[in-house]
């Protein structure tokens, strides 16, 4: 996987705000401004991706992977902030910080897989997915299946 500057940032930022959310809901918080501003500055980095995203393309540089599914995990990645504050305003308890720390970490997941599409590296899946088909075109007696 290609490690850019934007990866970097993503694990900073989705990690101390996941960190921050951990910490709160230990010590039995319920969601406050500093869990909320948080979540905000996952949210304002990619959006701040996201405009990135769109100037690189603007200016010729291609994705190396399938450009939908790149847009595809960028709009979800973008959502996933706005739900988890969604869900800490009406779950006033301290396990709705557990939930905004999910918010920092599947981020960085997502903007590892980003990263893999935007680079051309295979998916992980694809190897698995190669040879589940071949063993069931061998099941079926077929040799394999396209």
């Amino acid at each position: 996987m290609t490690v850019d500057g934007w990866f970097i940032a993503a694990l900073v930022v989705g990690l101390v705000s996941s960190a921050i959310c951990v910490i709160a809901a230990l010590l039995k918080k319920g969601p406050n401004d500093v869990t909320l501003l948080a979540v905000a500055a996952v949210e304002l980095f990619l959006l701040s991706y996201l405009v990135a995203s769109i100037v690189r393309t603007a200016a010729g540089t291609a994705i190396a992977g399938a450009p939908w599914e790149f847009w595809a995990y960028l709009i979800t990645a973008i959502s996933l902030p706005v739900a988890g504050f969604y869900w800490a305003i009406l779950e006033r308890s301290f396990w709705s910080n557990y939930v905004l720390a999910a918010v920092g970490v599947t981020v960085v997941v997502m903007m590892a897989r980003m990263a893999q599409i935007w680079y051309g590296a295979a998916a992980p899946a694809t190897a698995t997915g190669a040879a589940l088909r071949t063993g069931l075109g061998m099941a079926l007696g077929t040799g394999s299946v396209q």
